[in-house]
């Protein structure tokens, strides 16, 4: 069996950057999503805009899409991206927001951290404007569902998949 080198390791054993100058820039597409479980109660509130601190779902939108332009600064070793779009949508259940991300760019290197992190800051922010309402909330199932573009190509999460990364 041949020895496989890790990527993000020189031969010294340092953490280095991979390289990405080399490759072909292309578009790049990832989808994540996540689900923020709280009371039926908080639910409803932000569903009527009812949250003390505001329009819950406009603040986690803003602070997706930001957060997404900033990945490479809290991931070590994540490459800059020029980010193209970014969408930060959400769907209310009785006892949930399901938070979905969709970040698309033209690039050497692909999306799915910008993605996962925009979903994640984006419930992380509906998390802190509903916790003086609801301090049983939990964050959970944060899953790359989809991603397209690059040496890899496309890819999807499978039904199996899907059961264990969703509610």
């Amino acid at each position: 069996m041949p020895e496989r080198s890790l990527t993000h390791l020189d031969p010294l054993g340092s953490a280095r950057m991979v390289d990405v100058s080399p490759r072909e820039q292309t578009h790049r597409r990832a989808l994540a999503r996540c689900h923020v479980s709280m009371l039926p109660e908080t639910t409803t509130k932000v569903a009527n805009n009812a949250i003390t601190k505001g329009d819950v779902l406009a603040a986690a939108r803003i602070a997706g899409i930001q957060a997404a332009k900033r990945t490479a600064e809290l991931i070590p070793m994540c490459h800059p991206v020029l980010v193209g779009s970014v969408s930060v949508n959400f769907s209310i259940g009785d006892d949930y927001v399901e938070v979905e991300s969709q970040v698309e760019a033209m690039d050497r290197t692909g999306v799915e951290m910008e993605a996962m992190t925009a979903c994640t800051v984006a419930a992380l922010t509906v998390y802190d404007m509903c916790k003086s309402a609801d301090r049983t909330m939990t964050i959970s199932d944060v899953a790359l569902w989809e991603k397209s573009g690059g040496r890899s190509g496309p890819w999807r999460r499978s039904d199996t998949e899907a059961g264990s990364a969703s509610r």
